[in-house]
């Protein structure tokens, strides 16, 4: 069993899921073992600098980037550090906050894998990669409801952002261990239906053989739970694809495969003691419950839960 902090990453271009996953995944672990930080919070500019300078947040000069990569080292080594703050709200740089590591550090933001020295300092790397039309319509629900922006001005903000995003966001695709890609059955699909989840499951760390619960076979069938093999970047990958119609009864085997040797996770996949599991907000503000977002935040939680007992 380690006894420093364990640190997982989740990065992903603006509005890909990363709050709603880190969330998920900090009640599953609970709230009191976890220490969340942003690593947007390392913006060298406020938003009406930006502006003026003519540069996006998502651009590496824009952050201070050798500071977050000398926090996160901290952080791995359980020390505590002064971390900056950048106000979403308002786009201002706020007042820096003393913050000590929890058993538990999960680290979310745009440029998270952008250098070596940040990536070392990682035991679990996730990153998000939902399609494009779907990130879009999640930035306009968000930054309307939440940012006071119209959906003309997001819109724009897409378009001047995203030559940023293809040269700084999307590569650090290649440094994941999983890659999340939540998206809807069809293209005709009702946004408020569930959306469907593929998981790329690098080798990089030691996944569950899910072969005993998953037949490889079920690649090329109607099954609602998948696991193939694939190529992803160049590279051979296994994928597990959980559809959004899924049943609880369908999800269970697969839960309870995944919790079986860690007892942490035993109450985890109790529905009854936990009754958050893979729960997410509609569109239109309801509650609905996911079974592809709580297989991926249970994953997740579980090589976290591997890595403190010292197997990666």
């Amino acid at each position: 069993m380690t006894h420093r902090p364990i640190i997982l990453g989740i990065v992903g271009d603006s509005a890909a899921g990363k709050t709603t996953l880190t969330r998920g995944i900090a009640r599953f672990l609970g709230p009191e073992n976890v220490t969340v930080i942003c690593t947007d919070d390392y913006h060298r500019y406020d938003r009406k600098q930006r502006a003026e300078l003519g540069i996006t947040a998502l651009h590496p000069d824009c952050n201070y980037l050798d500071i977050m990569q000398q926090h996160l080292s901290l952080l791995r080594t359980g020390q505590p550090i002064l971390k900056p703050i950048y106000s979403h709200t308002n786009g201002t740089l706020e007042a820096p906050e003393y913050l000590k590591p929890s058993q538990f550090v999960i680290v979310e933001g745009l440029l998270g894998y952008s250098t070596r020295a940040a990536r070392d300092c990682y035991d679990v790397k996730v990153y998000l990669a939902p399609p494009e039309s779907l990130r879009a319509r999640w930035k306009i629900k968000r930054d309307t409801h939440k940012r006071g922006y119209t959906e003309e001005q997001v819109l724009a903000e897409l378009e001047k952002r995203e030559p940023d995003s293809e040269n700084y966001i999307r590569p650090q695709r290649q440094w994941a261990d999983l890659v999340v890609t939540f998206y809807p059955p069809s293209e005709q699909t009702d946004p408020n239906s569930h959306l469907n989840v593929r998981l790329i499951l690098r080798p990089n760390i030691p996944h569950p053989d899910l072969t005993k619960v998953v037949s490889p076979d079920s690649q090329y069938s109607n099954a609602a739970i998948r696991l193939g093999l694939d190529r992803d970047m160049g590279k051979p990958v296994d994928v597990l694809e959980i559809d959004g119609h899924a049943t609880s009864e369908q999800v269970a085997e697969l839960e309870h495969f995944i919790c079986g040797d860690i007892p942490h996770l035993l109450n985890i996949c109790n529905r009854e003691m936990n009754p958050e599991l893979g729960k997410v907000a509609g569109t239109t503000g309801e509650t609905l419950q996911s079974y592809p977002l709580a297989l991926t935040q249970l994953l997740i939680a579980f090589h976290m839960l591997k890595a403190l007992q010292g197997h990666y």
